[in-house]
């Protein structure tokens, strides 16, 4: 079976730009995921990004490159009401 190369027609470039962005997550994409999810339901940043990667078969392993500095805060707060830090730790998360 003969293909002919020369007349394939290439996908315009806002075509290529959205499948890649379905693919593949940016940072900002990812917060404003997480955001949606937190002012949807009543859940904590913590529990949206644990949701946010079962829903779309994500290791949370792998969301620490993913994760903004204000998201980070905004994690870090969290973290300290539900006890998971201490108030004056100086630690750092796991992200």
């Amino acid at each position: 079976m003969f293909v002919n190369l020369f007349n394939l027609e290439m996908p315009n470039p806002k075509e290529i730009d959205e499948a890649l962005s379905q693919k593949f997550v940016s940072k900002e994409k990812f917060a404003e995921d997480i955001e949606q999810i937190v002012l949807n339901s009543n859940m904590n940043y913590i529990d949206a990004i644990v949701q946010y990667c079962e829903d779309n078969e994500i290791e949370i392993e792998s969301v620490g490159k993913l994760i903004s500095k204000p998201l980070k805060e905004k994690i870090r707060f969290v973290a300290t009401e539900l006890n998971y830090m201490k108030k004056t730790s100086k630690g750092k998360l796991p992200l």
